[in-house]
């Protein structure tokens, strides 16, 4: 089996994780800035929450390495490397997210 693309865990990502209180995938809010697989079957995911507090935060995170191990079971790691910078602000969410939550 072959490795998947950013472009592949970035999909699985849209379909699969959500912020479990605005009920949106993290792709579309924003929160995924980068993601390389290496070819040590690894997955660097860089990646920020809405907030440093989000209480979510745990939740999302695991269940980004949670997902992305059941898509793409020959990735041997998934790393998340959490970032404030830039710092998450609504410029960052998708026109559909933002159609969905009524930001204009």
């Amino acid at each position: 089996m072959s490795l998947p693309t950013s472009e592949e865990i970035r999909a699985i990502l849209r379909q699969r994780v959500h912020d479990p209180e605005l009920q949106l995938n993290i792709v579309d809010l924003g929160l995924i800035y980068e993601i390389d697989v290496t070819p040590e079957k690894t997955a660097e995911i860089t990646m920020t929450l809405t907030s440093p507090g989000c209480p979510a935060g745990p939740e999302i995170i695991t269940n980004v390495q949670r997902e992305a191990h059941m898509a793409f079971p020959d990735l041997e790691e998934v790393n998340i490397h959490l970032t404030w910078t830039p710092f998450w602000n609504p410029d960052m969410l998708s026109d559909e997210a933002r159609d969905e939550l009524g930001v204009f």
